[in-house]
């Protein structure tokens, strides 16, 4: 939100709002590229995750602190801070990930809690953001936002020099280059496995049929002459409201649909997903007045609802990817499937702008932003025609064949057991 913001602060705002586009897509290919790089470094250099975290954290210190507390920052300089940040954010979600992907190898049972777990905990991190971001836009302004933003990135680096990791003797640094080609090689031999590139294919469609136009209904809630003129504290609340409705989607997840087969939780998911697109089209023509419903109370309506369906939507994802992944190299294959859904993510992204822009979509002229919301709904239902690509497994059983899973790895890398974060899938 603080950098929607901070670019309407400059001066020369149609040349920064061209670049703030470049530098969200830079910020994406840190997630979509150099998360599976982190990874295959973080899986065989004998999972450092102190010193990932310490990295993680003084990066996004560093770089909150050189968009908070410069007065004349070079607009190169703007773009390239957000997106050290999220690098910083890329690594220590590596060493999390990690965490998470090879204790769902021995404990497969758990593998949808533990991604119930991680859901859950980012739900209740975006709730906390997104509650007072409107209140501190509007407090300090975006560039004060960027320098609140320094507080929690100190606490990653108080939580890598509080980690306690087991010493591993022996490990034959001299040999990290060789593993790390073994490890793209098993990475390639695994893609190729059918239990893998289909589900993999469908992930991709499900999401870059999404058609993402987010950043035009936002600007049509704060900036549309017809529209609610929504202030920053309102946004801030709708979103964190949103970030209830994904919570709850969590928990829905957790309680009652973790163990029903992947094909028919996505089946209800994508439907749900299509139908509730058309609340924004209800909301555009302005029907939801017609019928005595404020703007504010249909927006949050309509924000929990699609958080709620796309966190259900979502979890089928995680624990399946979760669970595609080869001996040796769990983090990074897990890595590498998420890049795979993010790329899915940037195609809506990118198509969606592309629709907006053929439509004469802009911040100022909504008159066909209808338009894309009904291409939009029935798209979002195409993929239900591919659900033929998911397993029809039990979720709970692995599916990767047998001879993937045996350990490869040697006496110089820790055992499952020992690996940080084993306290928390052993107490369970």
């Amino acid at each position: 939100m603080g950098n929607g913001y901070i670019m309407e602060s400059f001066q020369l705002l149609f040349i920064i709002r061209r670049r703030q586009k470049k530098e969200n897509k830079s910020k994406e290919r840190v997630w979509k590229i150099e998360n599976p790089v982190y990874l295959i470094i973080y899986d065989q250099c004998n999972f450092l995750t102190d010193l990932f975290m310490i990295i993680s954290g003084f990066l996004g210190v560093i770089s909150m602190l050189i968009l908070s507390l410069h007065k004349n920052l070079h607009l190169g300089f703007a773009l390239l801070s957000p997106v050290a940040g999220s690098a910083g954010i890329a690594i220590a979600d590596v060493a999390i990930d990690a965490c998470v992907t090879q204790h769902a190898i021995s404990h497969t049972y758990l593998a949808g809690d533990m991604q119930s777990l991680c859901g859950m905990s980012s739900s209740i991190g975006a709730l906390l953001g997104l509650s007072l971001s409107g209140f501190f836009v509007h407090l300090v302004g975006a560039k004060g936002v960027f320098g609140l933003l320094a507080i929690p990135a100190s606490l990653v680096v108080l939580v890598g020099i509080l980690l306690r990791e087991s010493q591993v003797r022996n490990f034959a640094y001299r040999r990290v280059k060789e593993k790390i080609v073994d490890a793209s090689k098993v990475m390639w031999t695994t893609l190729k496995c059918r239990d893998v590139w289909r589900p993999c294919l469908y992930m991709y469609l499900s999401l870059a049929l999404g058609l993402h136009i987010h950043e035009g209904m936002f600007y049509w809630y704060t900036d549309a002459k017809e529209g609610p003129s929504f202030s920053q504290e309102v946004v801030g609340s709708i979103f964190s409201v949103g970030a209830v409705g994904s919570l709850f989607g969590v928990l829905l997840y957790q309680n009652f649909l973790k163990n029903h087969p992947f094909r028919d939780i996505l089946f209800w998911a994508q439907l749900l997903h299509g139908v509730s697109g058309l609340l924004d089209l209800v909301l555009v023509l302005r029907i939801n007045l017609k019928l005595g419903m404020p703007d504010y109370f249909f927006v949050v309506v309509d924000e929990a609802v699609s958080r709620m369906i796309g966190r259900i939507k979502w979890m089928p994802f995680l624990v399946l990817s979760s669970k595609l992944f080869p001996s040796g190299i769990e983090g990074t294959f897990f890595a590498l499937i998420m890049s795979i859904d993010q790329i899915g993510l940037l195609s809506s992204a990118w198509s969606g702008g592309l629709v907006l822009h053929m439509l004469n979509v802009t911040r100022t002229q909504f008159d066909n932003l209808w338009i894309a919301i009904v291409i939009r709904s029935p798209l979002r239902l195409i993929p239900i025609g591919f659900l033929f690509l998911m397993p029809r497994s039990d979720p709970n059983l692995s599916i990767l064949p047998s001879e993937m899973l045996r350990t490869k790895r040697g006496n110089d890398v820790l055992e499952p057991e020992n690996i940080e974060m084993a306290t928390l899938v052993n107490s369970i």
